[in-house]
Formats: C-alpha cells, sequence, structure tokens
C-alpha cells in the first residue's frame, strides 16, 4: 500500500526486562491514523492498563492531523487495544503481580495499512541490571569495531 511506519520506544528494553510480547490493534479515529501513517506520534512515556476487563494505552502523544478540521482528535487521550479474549485474561492475570507492567514497544502499519502495536509484559530493572546492558553494549561495539579493521 505505502511505506511502513515504525515507531519504537528505545528505552523499553533498556529500563525493562521483557518477559512476553503481543501484537494487538489499536482503535483509532480517521484523524489519528492519517497522523500516524506520517510518523507524528510518540510512546515513549505511553503504558497499558485494564479498564473493565479491556486494556488501553495511557499516555500515548498522536500529533493532531495538520488538515484535520474542528473533527480532529486530541494529541493525548486513552486509545483501546484489540486483543483476543484468552490473551486479556492472561495479560491481566499476570500484571496483576507485583512488579509487572505492559509496555509498548513499537507501533507500526502492516501491510494492509492499519496500525498495530507491538505490547509486553515487563518487570522493571534496577540499576546495577541496566549497567550491565550498558558494559555488553560497549564491548559487543568494541568487538565490532576490531573486526571491520581486519
Amino acid at each position: 500500500m505505502q511505506k511502513t511506519i515504525n515507531i519504537l520506544n528505545k528505552r523499553a528494553k533498556f529500563d525493562y526486562e521483557l518477559i512476553d510480547r503481543y501484537t494487538a490493534g489499536i482503535v483509532l479515529t480517521g484523524t489519528e491514523i492519517k497522523s500516524i501513517r506520517l510518523g507524528k506520534a510518540s510512546i515513549a512515556e505511553s503504558f497499558c492498563e485494564f479498564n473493565n476487563n479491556e486494556l488501553f494505552l495511557i499516555n500515548s502523544t498522536v500529533e493532531e492531523y495538520l488538515y484535520g478540521t474542528h473533527y480532529n482528535h486530541r494529541a493525548k487521550s486513552e486509545r483501546k487495544l484489540l486483543l483476543n479474549r484468552k490473551e486479556l485474561k492472561k495479560l491481566q492475570k499476570d500484571s496483576d503481580n507485583k512488579g509487572l507492567t505492559i509496555i509498548p514497544l513499537r507501533l507500526f502499519t502492516n501491510e494492509k495499512g492499519l496500525a498495530k502495536l507491538d505490547i509486553a509484559l515487563c518487570r522493571g530493572k534496577k540499576n546495577y541490571d541496566k549497567r550491565e546492558t550498558m558494559k555488553e553494549r560497549d564491548t559487543k561495539r568494541d568487538l565490532d569495531r576490531i573486526k571491520k579493521s581486519y
């Protein structure tokens, strides 16, 4: 259809230990999907929360559509996520455990042009885990430099 959009939450893998991944659809209005297709969205500080056995994306930003009229959407609002009932029940049961949360990883459009969201059940990392991740990343980068020079 058109080029695919891929908006990432770069801090998610650094701040959280990913346990389980899911792909969910999003309920959007017309101006929201147009703005997402232009790449005017951010999921950097967002999270997912259950409300009446339904999963919602909280604190995500989809900028207002430039050519939208009075039908334009609000930039920050709750957006409903679409998953199978079995997946919703499993996620709700797991997220009730202490220390687990649901974080969006990637907002993208598929080949049909529909907006999808990759979410993950996560546990927060401690500072020493983050230092370990930084150390691994640095050693990998140094090894790649050495390999490139040969």
